[in-house]
């Protein structure tokens, strides 16, 4: 593994380990800007592997770049791991989405100084200025951002779409209703590079983003194809992931069952689906 990774004159990406779902192993940190320098996801929770991010941080120094802030997309343990250590460290603000801070423990949640909205722009001052846009961007964690340069089309994408691995959209924290809208407005951006939270950068974003609305509305119509085949005796989730899970390995539908929750709920926003305290069924 090559770190940090430079990407172009603005960008540098720089991989951690931490404790994700596999088969990824480790969570990208990434450097904007060619002198006002945000760094993004303090994501790794082990000792050396937040020494490594340390050093690499305050090396840009060296390059005629500081760092003014550190952004996390979103609250889960694998982007936050750091926080703490990394924003005392470096002495730098946390900038989040409100509902992300809200979700953070309290002693991390106290390192947030900026909250980030939908629609305002992150400027970075230096011999290539940038200016990036906030996407608020809901359905895998209420807070989660993503940051668009329009004048280069890059995106940091977080973990709405993944180069390895898949994205679990789990009951509580995710909506996939809410997941598939944001997927097509990333796909809409038109952008030329994303930059995802797990696996290398991602050469033809809308592509994999179209990629992933049919893939779930794949999933979607075989979760209904098993709603419908059951009729009014009902099915179980344990019944209904062996039908619209049967291409899925059996070791993974744990995690399969987490995302059929979800494809159930939105089901039954939509009025397609309903849950009796016991069985699902078609509506």
């Amino acid at each position: 593994m090559i770190r940090p990774r430079e990407l172009s004159a603005t960008l540098d990406l720089f991989p951690v380990r931490t404790p994700t779902l596999p088969p990824a192993t480790h969570t990208n940190s990434y450097a904007l800007g060619s002198r006002d320098v945000l760094l993004v996801e303090p994501s790794t929770p082990y000792d050396d592997e937040q020494r490594a991010f340390l050093d690499w941080a305050r090396a840009l120094a060296s390059q005629g770049r500081r760092a003014v802030a550190i952004c996390a997309t979103h609250h889960h343990a694998d982007h936050v791991g750091g926080l703490a250590v990394l924003a005392n460290e470096l002495s730098l603000p946390v900038w989040a989405h409100p509902e992300t801070t809200a979700l953070l423990e309290p002693d991390l949640a106290a390192h947030v100084t900026r909250a980030l909205d939908d629609g305002d722009r992150i400027v970075l001052d230096g011999p290539i200025p940038e200016a990036w846009q906030v996407l608020h961007t809901p359905g895998h964690a209420p807070g989660h951002v993503c940051l668009y340069e329009e004048t280069h089309g890059t995106v940091v994408v977080g973990d709405m779409v993944a180069s390895v691995g898949t994205i679990l959209i789990a009951p509580g924290d995710g909506d996939m209703r809410i997941y598939l809208e944001q997927l097509a407005r990333l796909e809409s951006l038109g952008a030329r590079l994303a930059l995802p939270a797990h696996g290398d950068p991602i050469d033809e974003p809308s592509a994999l983003f179209r990629k992933y609305i049919v893939h779930r509305g794949m999933r979607e119509s075989k979760v209904r194809a098993a709603l419908d085949a059951a009729g009014a005796k009902g099915s179980s989730l344990e019944d209904l992931v062996a039908v619209a899970y049967d291409d899925t390995p059996v070791h993974l539908w744990p995690i399969a069952r987490l995302s059929l929750q979800a494809h159930l709920d939105k089901l039954a926003y939509e009025g397609a689906a309903a849950f009796d305290g016991d069985l699902w069924r078609a509506s």
